[in-house]
């Protein structure tokens, strides 16, 4: 399938993500924040990353934005639950700012699946529910 970067400060949000996706036969890599997770993409790549909005240090705003400058073509979901009002408008941002996809925490499966699939070229990308 395909190599997947998880970049979250949330442990059990990248286990999760990690155990899941590798179910579906994907190869994962993960990293606790932005510096990291950038470095992990430099040194082994990724097809698509999946990336928090809301961490400390580097946020993912900021990564996505270096993410776009080095590879603008990598597909980047971004993922946030830190606007439970929805009011904040970051997901959008992230948007505008170049992510394939964004998704409001918590998503179901289908919703993930959709945005790799979407990502990744291989599908419709639509939810199933």
């Amino acid at each position: 399938m395909a190599i997947i970067l998880v970049i979250d400060d949330n442990e059990g949000i990248r286990e999760s993500l990690q155990r899941i996706l590798r179910r579906e036969g994907h190869e994962v890599r993960t990293a606790a924040d932005g510096r990291e997770g950038l470095k992990v993409w430099r040194e082994q790549g990724a097809a698509v990353v999946i990336l928090d909005i809301h961490m400390p240090g580097a946020d993912g705003i900021e990564t996505l934005v270096q993410l776009r400058a080095t590879q603008p073509s990598l597909p980047v979901i971004v993922i946030s639950g830190g606007d439970q009002t929805r009011t904040l408008g970051l997901l959008g941002d992230a948007k505008l700012l170049g992510a394939t996809r964004a998704l409001a925490k918590p998503f179901s499966l289908s919703e993930l699946t959709a945005a790799l699939n979407h990502a990744l070229g291989t599908g419709d990308g639509q939810a199933t529910g």
